[in-house]
C-alpha cells in the first residue's frame, strides 16, 4: 500500500530498529511507496514512511533492491561531497559519500548476504542507512 512520505524530524532523527520476518509487510508498503515516487525518489528507508524498521529499498540497475538490516561493513578509502536532496526533507544539503560500500544484510528469506556497491547506488545506500541510524543531512 502506498503509505505518505514522513517529514517529522522527531522520527526521522530516531534510530531504527532490527526487522524481522513479522515485518515482511512494511517491506511491501515501502516498495509500492518507492514505486510510486519513481520520478522523484531513487531510494526509501522504512522511516520515510513512519515505520522505525532498519529496512532499506531502493533503484539498483533499474530493479528494486530490498535490504533488511543492512549495516556498513567496509568502505572506500576515496569519497566526495555532493549535495544531496531527500523526499522527507526540503532543498538540499552538502555531505561526503564514499565511492563504494560493503553492505552485510539479509534478504526476503532472512538469508545473510553480502553485497558491494559503487557510485550512486553506494551513494543512495549510505543515504538510506543514514535514515536508519537516524542522521538527517
Amino acid at each position: 500500500m502506498i503509505k505518505n512520505i514522513c517529514k517529522d524530524l522527531a522520527i526521522l532523527s530516531k534510530k531504527s530498529v532490527d526487522c524481522t520476518i513479522a515485518d515482511l509487510s512494511v517491506v511491501t508498503d515501502l516498495v509500492d511507496t518507492l514505486k510510486f515516487n519513481q520520478q522523484i525518489c531513487v531510494g526509501m528507508a522504512a522511516n520515510m514512511i513512519g515505520v522505525n524498521k532498519n529496512i532499506i529499498a531502493f533503484y539498483d540497475n533499474n530493479k528494486v533492491k530490498v535490504l533488511l538490516n543492512p549495516k556498513i561493513i567496509r568502505h572506500s578509502k576515496k569519497y566526495y561531497e555532493l549535495e544531496e536532496g531527500c523526499l522527507s526533507l526540503e532543498g538540499l544539503r552538502l555531505t561526503k559519500r564514499y565511492d563504494s560500500v560493503t553492505v552485510e544484510y539479509y534478504d526476503l528469506s532472512f538469508k545473510k548476504r553480502i553485497s558491494t556497491f559503487f557510485y550512486f547506488s553506494a551513494e543512495i545506500v549510505q543515504h538510506e542507512i543514514d535514515h536508519l541510524d537516524g542522521v538527517i543531512i
